[in-house]
């Protein structure tokens, strides 16, 4: 009975991968004119449209399960290639400054009016990066977000005392990788001696809950297992794209947090007003920087966020949790967004 049970798991299992594999093969690739760029967007089915945003180092192919999911209930599921990511191309890589959240949040505002003009509002999920990016999305226009579920980043408000650039240099020093992004050039050096699928694999497979370190010309000072939620052919994939555009444009984001920063003066003491969820793993390192916890789960997070509906730590999980727990987090997303 149980070899008969396995076998039967085993064969579910397959035909679901086989299901999953034909789908993403229906996903469709479109180049967009976006505020002067030319924009990878990734589109699969039919219905109110959920915008995925990532972060680093990923691409639009980080949300190929939630896609996949979210087509096959009734969404439209877009996911872009982000300014200087992947096949998104036309952003000035030499010049960090046009790298900022202003910009980011642009670009998604005029993607939308190109891919969805007749709908005032979308569905908005982020993760990384592009859950701060989504954060500044509803604190800019929340006229056009319908609702929003962020994954491993929580809201931060403005802070007049440092830049979180100053606030991560008094925390961990300046060989948090943080710092080390800041010099045009200098982590992208280390990067390319290591080689791309090493640094791709080592991100990835990063479960400590703690900060990162890159001390300078000693890289990761370790060589990870390729993560258990990423097969060697979607590793390859993610290699295959930033072997192609570099690290630079990803990096840009980290080195224009400075310039963000002063350009958000303006939103200082603002809420995010748009229904929300919040999830993270319970090893991320961003749960652990100091303080944190308390602030999510002890009033803080909720002050700013008003509208924040539901908080979810996923236990055993680290920060990739939307591939390393892409079933959870597709309920979660799912359950959210179809009350409204």
């Amino acid at each position: 009975m149980l070899k008969a049970r396995l076998r039967y798991d085993d064969l579910a299992e397959f035909l679901f991968d086989i299901r999953t594999t034909i789908t993403m093969e229906k996903i469709e690739h479109k180049i967009i004119s976006v505020n002067g760029l030319n924009m990878h967007v990734a589109e699969l089915g039919q219905g109110p449209l959920v915008l995925f945003i990532h972060g680093f180092p990923e691409l639009w192919y980080s949300w190929r399960h939630q896609m996949v999911f979210m087509a096959a209930r009734g969404y439209r599921a877009v996911a872009p290639d982000m300014r200087g990511y992947g096949d998104t191309t036309g952003a000035p890589l030499d010049d960090p400054s046009k790298f900022t959240l202003i910009h980011l949040v642009g670009d998604l505002i005029l993607l939308l009016d190109a891919i969805a003009p007749n709908e005032d509002k979308v569905f908005v999920v982020g993760h990384d990066w592009g859950a701060i990016v989504a954060w500044h999305l509803c604190l800019y226009r929340p006229d056009r977000i319908k609702a929003l579920v962020n994954l491993s980043v929580a809201f931060h408000p403005w802070n007049p005392e440092m830049s979180p650039v100053e606030k991560f240099r008094s925390l961990y020093g300046d060989d948090h990788y943080i710092c080390r992004f800041q010099e045009p050039g200098d982590i992208e050096a280390d990067f390319e001696k290591i080689g791309f699928k090493e640094v791709l694999k080592n991100l990835f497979a990063f479960r400590t809950p703690g900060p990162l370190y890159f001390p300078k010309g000693k890289g990761f000072g370790y060589s990870a297992d390729r993560a258990p939620w990423l097969t060697e052919e979607e590793l390859d994939y993610y290699v295959s794209k930033f072997e192609q555009s570099g690290f630079t444009g990803g990096v840009n984001y980290y080195r224009a947090l400075g310039l963000s920063w002063e350009l958000n003066a303006p939103w200082c003491g603002a809420q995010v007003k748009v229904p929300t969820k919040f999830m993270i793993g319970e090893l991320d390192l961003t749960y652990h920087v100091p303080g944190s916890k308390d602030y999510i789960h002890k009033g803080g997070f909720k002050k700013f966020v008003p509208l924040l509906e539901d908080v979810v730590v996923l236990e055993g999980a680290a920060h990739f949790v939307n591939q390393e727990r892409p079933d959870e987090i597709n309920e979660h997303i799912y359950a959210f967004l179809k009350q409204f």
